[in-house]
């Protein structure tokens, strides 16, 4: 029976701390922006306009 206890304790602790942790995520703003990623390389860079620069040889 004590087995019984430490699974459902185990598993208390572990839901809590999947919750805490996803509140913590949404805090700081891991899931503000779903959509903008996945179009974001399609958008043209303005510095990438014109000629390559010559670097050092």
């Amino acid at each position: 029976m004590w087995t019984l206890y430490f699974l459902i304790a185990i598993t208390l602790v572990l839901g809590a701390g999947a919750y805490l942790l996803f509140l913590w995520s949404v805090k700081r703003g891991q899931f503000d922006d779903v959509e903008g990623p996945k179009y974001r390389m399609l958008d043209d860079d303005d510095d990438m306009k014109g000629p390559p620069k010559q670097g050092k040889q």
